[in-house]
């Protein structure tokens, strides 16, 4: 059975940092993209970040030069989270996906809340 097991969300103020972790069970993230989703209240979920197999990750515009995203081995994928603002409140998602059309597999984590105040 496939798990991912996000960690490390919490409540910060502005400004501070987090690191986010996404640990796998069942699979091992080679051949995968992987990815952390975001869902703030009242809105949909969207990508935050996602990086190949090789290493080459794409950001999310409000991102873009604060969150970093990082294989740490086989069966982990962190998020450094800096200098963050509140409209970072959301729910974090892990996502691992690869393929496509009849083999396109994709699993997600049960989401990890992180809370920004001012």
């Amino acid at each position: 059975q496939v798990q991912l097991v996000e960690s490390g969300g919490g409540l910060v103020q502005s400004g501070e940092s987090l690191r986010l972790s996404c640990e796998a069970s069942g699979i091992g993230f080679s051949g995968y993209v992987m990815g952390w989703y975001r869902r703030a209240p009242g809105k949909q979920r969207e990508s935050v970040a996602t990086i190949t197999e090789d290493g080459v990750a794409n950001y999310e515009d409000s991102v873009q030069g604060r969150f970093t995203i990082s294989r740490v081995n086989a069966n982990t994928v962190d998020l450094q989270m800096n200098i963050l603002k509140p409209e970072d409140t959301a729910i974090y998602y892990c996502n691992a996906r690869r393929g496509s059309g009849r083999g396109y597999s994709t699993y997600w984590g049960q989401g990890t809340q992180v809370a920004v105040s001012s």
